[in-house]
């Protein structure tokens, strides 16, 4: 899944860290989501949406 949380963490100069701070997840799941080797599960797709004040479309592609 592709997806455009680099640009969107990038536009808040965010680290990893302060993304899975956020969210409460860990660095190495925000990791593997922006490299596209872990589809986050729904309910996490909601709070980068509610984060980022997005629809979950807008931040996710298939």
């Amino acid at each position: 899944m592709n997806n455009r949380l680099k640009v969107l963490r990038a536009e808040r100069d965010w680290s990893q860290q302060d993304l899975a701070d956020k969210l409460d997840v860990s660095r190495q799941t925000i990791n593997a989501i922006e490299r596209g080797k872990y589809d986050p599960s729904l309910p996490l797709a909601f709070k980068f949406s509610v984060l980022f004040s997005c629809q979950i479309e807008d931040i996710f592609q298939p």
